[in-house]
């Protein structure tokens, strides 16, 4: 069974930071480009960052770049977003995805809920 949890979301002060984390199961981790994404409400969902199957390569957003930073662990089967200098235009949920483009295969976490807000 598939499974991709997300944590580490919450309240946070404009200016400070989160990080969230992705455990995987249920799939060999290692293959698969892993992507953070978020929604805010009334706005479509939007890649905020992502990285390759090896972590060589990794790309953000233009609106978080410099202050969000995306990382994996194969090991632990995680993948992180670390989210610092935090603005209210980041709140939204974020959600988890892994993708095997050779395959095919692709799938998503739940969701957690990031809200910047003195």
């Amino acid at each position: 069974q598939v499974r991709l949890v997300e944590s580490g979301g919450g309240l946070v002060q404009p200016g400070g930071s989160l990080r969230l984390s992705c455990a995987a199961s249920g799939f060999t981790f290692r293959r698969y480009a892993m992507s953070w994404h978020r929604q805010a409400p009334g706005k479509e969902r939007e890649l905020v960052a992502a990285i390759s199957s090896l972590g060589g390569s990794t790309n953000y957003a233009d609106s978080v770049k410099g202050r969000f930073t995306i990382s994996r662990g194969d090991a632990k089967n995680t993948v992180y977003l670390q989210m610092n200098s935090l603005k209210a235009d980041d709140t939204a949920v974020y959600y988890c995805n892994a993708e095997d483009e050779i395959r095919g295969y692709n799938y998503w976490g739940q969701g957690a809920q990031v809200t910047v807000s003195s």
